[in-house]
């Protein structure tokens, strides 16, 4: 299923790690700080846990949507 992050996160640093991450789940930069690409529930998952332990106690948001073929159209 089609998967859309989106993240609004003030530091830097840990913005760039957020984007590494996505694109190491073969994510694709639709605007700076969203990404869209296909992910299985499970590595859905991986890539939430993953981004949560990225931001840690920091102040973000992080948000992902999973987009079926019906919202994309």
């Amino acid at each position: 299923m089609m998967t859309l992050v989106i993240y609004d996160v003030p530091d830097d640093k840990i913005r760039n790690r957020l984007a590494v991450a996505c694109k190491d789940y073969g994510l694709q930069r639709v605007q700076w700080s969203a990404f869209l690409g296909f992910l299985n529930h499970n590595r859905r998952e991986e890539l939430q846990e993953r981004l949560k332990r990225t931001l840690g106690r920091r102040t973000g948001n992080i948000q992902i949507y999973p987009l079926c073929d019906k919202d994309l159209r």
